[in-house]
């Protein structure tokens, strides 16, 4: 669950620091990318150099030493995960009020990622009521906790305060990181389908692949197993199984072999293909009277007639009133149908702006507004989770 995903450990003043070079290593022993962020009063206790050397990144040590302009906003935009290990009762503190003091505290309250807190600290301050009061408001606020547990403490104390051992830490990480996926697999198609002429030239359509890619993308920050069959080289998250294809026919070979729980087809295949495809470049000079065409296979056909059949859900990318969209849902049997109107202004090809209708499986519609085409994604995810919750 953790391979590929980008985890930011942040690590506050505590004699349990140490114990976070362990939990950085664990991290990336699975697979993680792991970046970290370090409190000046974390580096009393465990020197930068010993991240480095673990994560292969240096850590992030200050707001305003680092090389980028906004240290905290770059690092909580990256994460998947935001990972307080050890948390102190001045860190939950900061937190609980959304004091942004320092280079935690700034990061923490930058992120929309999920953050999961290991408290450390004597057993009396754990037990304080202002901790608990402060505790209590991170759960509110949607924050995940690990420990602290009974053990051990600095100064030869024993009692409650111990932070949690890193494969508790890392266990906990791995089932947020699920979160609603619940261990399913998820396939996507995107972009569109090039189907050759000649070496040179094809038939295709102006689709960019941006509304799939960010539709993957979602899909493994909330958790789900994703591969992405795709004619774009946009960039992706490092989590995702990508497959590079061209044609429909290829596009069709490659999903035909993938299994999936839920199968989301935003590619804009070819319906049909030149008949015959040139092995050489047609010169100009010979003329060219008529193409003759035929259909390419119905990529997403196949994926609703299995006998195994996922959640599906397909697009279609028209002109004009959503009418031919809803005749498209019923005729194609799809669980969901996303319809954009690509003569719009900001919901054509290319653009980094959708406005979408969700047509379900009794032709009832819910008509978005213009969103970003990330937020697009969010809202097609929660559709299918919220679904998919009531089904079971």
């Amino acid at each position: 669950m953790l391979h590929g995903r980008r985890i930011l450990l942040c690590v506050t003043g505590g004699v349990a620091a140490y114990k976070s070079a362990y939990l950085a290593r664990r991290l990336v022993e699975s697979g993680a990318s792991v970046r970290v962020a370090m409190s000046e009063s974390a580096l009393e206790f465990i020197g930068a150099q010993t991240f480095a050397a673990i994560t292969g990144n240096h850590p992030v040590t200050s707001l305003f030493a680092d090389e980028s302009v906004s240290p905290h906003t770059e690092m909580a935009r990256w994460a998947d995960l935001v990972i307080v290990a050890p948390a102190t009762a001045a860190t939950i503190g900061r937190m609980a009020e959304g004091i942004s003091s320092d280079l935690i505290s700034a990061t923490i309250l930058a992120a929309t990622a999920p953050i999961l807190v290991a408290p450390a600290m004597h057993t009396e301050m754990w037990e304080n009521r202002s901790t608990q009061r402060n505790i209590d408001q991170l759960r509110s606020d949607g924050h995940h906790l690990v420990g602290p547990n009974e053990g051990s403490l600095a100064g030869g104390d024993v009692g409650v305060g111990r932070v949690a051992e890193p494969e508790e830490i890392l266990e906990a990480a791995s089932s947020i990181l699920e979160g609603d996926a619940g261990g399913r697999a998820v396939l996507v198609t995107a972009g569109g389908t090039r189907e050759p002429i000649d070496p040179v030239r094809y038939v295709g359509n102006r689709s960019s692949g941006k509304m799939g890619h960010a539709i993957a993308d979602e899909a493994v920050i909330r958790g789900y197993s994703v591969t992405l069959v795709t004619t774009s080289s946009l960039p992706v998250h490092p989590a995702i199984k990508v497959v590079s294809v061209e044609t429909a026919q290829e596009m069709f070979t490659v999903v035909s072999d993938v299994k999936a729980d839920v199968a989301v087809m935003a590619a804009a295949v070819a319906d049909f293909r030149p008949a015959k495809s040139h092995e050489t470049k047609l010169a100009r000079s010979d003329g060219l009277k008529s193409i003759q065409l035929e259909a390419t296979p119905d990529v997403l056909a196949s994926v609703v007639a299995r006998s195994e059949r996922p959640y599906v859900v397909g697009f279609a990318a028209e002109t004009g009133g959503v009418e031919r969209a809803i005749e498209k849902a019923e005729r194609k049997r799809v669980d969901l149908l996303v319809y954009n109107d690509v003569s719009e202004p900001g919901s054509g090809f290319n653009t980094d702006t959708n406005r979408v209708v969700f047509i379900g499986q009794d032709g009832t519609t819910e008509s978005l507004p213009l969103l970003s085409k990330a937020e697009v994604a969010e809202k097609i995810w929660d559709r299918i989770a919220s679904e998919l919750n009531e089904r079971e």
